[in-house]
């Protein structure tokens, strides 16, 4: 659950734009860009339909206007479910899901934060590969003032990006914390000019577009069951990715393309699927 941002509803919705094989997923609901369920939703079916768009080899997330990437849930939202089984059936369960799928996207997926990124803001960007923040941003959980906590994936993305101990500090005092200290504890890869993280990321995106989409989606495959599975189950996890990369097209052309001192021609496509 995220306990940053507040809002209406009204105007609440996940824009899309999608240009030079990078697809644009804007969060929209001013002035803080405060989630609504509706808004995961959307964002989870922009999300299905771009997985199989062979048009798009990567997804940027950012926030409307200059604020805030997201300064968490619409709070409003939640007098209607401070009955038992309500938050977690009407909100938590289904945005879980949504934030799950975005977390195992096969595609790269890269978080541009605008602005201050709280809450459920912080759940969505811990769920892409790459983060790149304005210098100005203010990175938090503060869910622990409202009585509640990261419900949406939080507790355990934050935990494995940056460790236990600097996971409580963030979610236990619920302060946020710079741009600045975000990259240096690694929770952020980039920092960016305030203003300048979209284009930074757009950046970041064009160097993914030269990669071949089969390797980054195995790849991502292998890195993302390193919580979870045993080191021998990751070794033939590895393995069999290696297997599927080696015999593939795209290597074949990224060897043709060295031994002949080329730039490899990787075509945008839609990635394999990650293998189990």
């Amino acid at each position: 659950m995220s306990g940053g941002g507040q809002g209406s509803g009204a105007g609440a919705s996940v824009g899309l734009e999608v240009g030079g094989g990078v697809a644009v997923l804007t969060l929209r609901h001013p002035p803080v860009n405060a989630i609504t369920v509706a808004m995961a939703l959307q964002m989870g079916e922009h999300l299905r339909d771009l997985e199989h768009d062979e048009q798009v080899g990567a997804v940027i997330i950012t926030g409307a206007g200059s604020r805030a990437f997201s300064a968490g849930s619409d709070i409003r939202e939640f007098a209607a479910m401070l009955a038992p089984h309500q938050a977690v059936d009407r909100k938590l369960r289904p945005q879980n899901m949504v934030f799950s799928y975005l977390a195992r996207y096969a595609k790269p997926t890269i978080a541009a934060l605008n602005g201050d990124t709280l809450g459920g803001g912080l759940e969505i960007a811990v769920c892409c590969d790459l983060i790149v923040a304005d210098r100005s941003a203010r990175i938090g959980s503060p869910e622990i003032t409202l009585g509640v906590f990261p419900s949406s994936g939080g507790t355990f993305r934050v935990a494995r990006r940056i460790g236990v101990g600097r996971a409580k500090q963030m979610q236990l005092l619920g302060l946020p914390i710079s741009a600045e200290t975000a990259q240096e504890w690694g929770l952020v890869n980039q920092v960016a000019e305030t203003g300048h993280s979209l284009a930074d990321a757009k950046v970041l995106a064009g160097i993914l577009l030269r990669r071949p989409p089969r390797a980054l989606a195995l790849c991502k495959s292998v890195i993302d069951g390193s919580d979870d599975l045993s080191e021998p189950q990751l070794i033939e996890h590895s393995l069999l990715a290696s297997e599927c990369a080696f015999t593939s097209p795209e290597c074949a052309e990224g060897v043709r393309a060295f031994l002949a001192k080329e730039e490899p021609a990787y075509r945008v496509g839609r990635p394999a699927p990650a293998t189990s």
